[in-house]
């Protein structure tokens, strides 16, 4: 877990140094400990120092982010987007640490091609950022296709599930069956009330 954890802090303080705002939000918590799980990677537990820093940490945590679907779903579902961020989480702990901690995963970022033109200069650097960016948007838009062709295979070849629309037409036609047994229920005890000697 260290081999993960101890970049994680350094990267996530090297974000927080460009942004001295983002330090200041996360100050009042320190001493506490966050852990971010989501299989199939291993958990990580980070330590927040004073001043806002991070460090890896060991205690146990006060707040745990735990991925609903695994590092996977991020890619699923990695549309930007407030609400889907906050969604992709099961969160347990410290709820004002989490809703700052939410509020600095929609507003950091990390402006990659800017560190890399400090090492291999600024025309190096943007094609390099813009072949990442590429290659993330194509892996992205594969996962998307991806799970298209498997829900249009479970519905339309193998129906093992139901398409929205006919799942809404067959509760629309239970819901006119239930009205017309209770209707016909109504007219029998009518009937029966009518003539109580039958």
């Amino acid at each position: 877990m260290r081999l993960i954890t101890l970049p994680a802090a350094v990267l996530l303080n090297k974000l927080l140094d460009s942004e001295p705002w983002a330090r200041a939000r996360l100050a009042p918590f320190a001493g506490e400990t966050v852990e971010f799980a989501g299989a199939p990677a291993p958990p990580v537990r980070l330590a927040i120092r004073d001043g806002g820093h991070i460090a890896p940490g060991d205690a146990a945590p006060t707040l745990t982010l735990n991925l609903r679907r695994g590092v996977l779903g991020i890619l699923a579902s990695a549309a930007p987007g407030e609400d889907r961020l906050v969604h992709m989480f099961d969160v347990s702990g410290n709820a004002r640490l989490a809703s700052e901690i939410m509020l600095l995963a929609r507003h950091l970022r990390w402006d990659a091609e800017e560190d890399l033109s400090s090492l291999l200069g600024d025309v190096l650097a943007h094609r390099v950022a813009g072949a990442a960016r590429a290659f993330a948007a194509w892996h992205l838009e594969a996962a998307r296709r991806l799970a298209e062709n498997v829900v249009e295979y479970a519905v339309e070849e193998r129906r093992l599930l139901v398409a929205r629309g006919e799942l809404e037409d067959f509760a629309a036609g239970v819901a006119q069956f239930r009205d017309r047994v209770a209707r016909f229920a109504k007219r029998l005890e009518l009937a029966g009330a009518a003539s109580p000697g039958r």
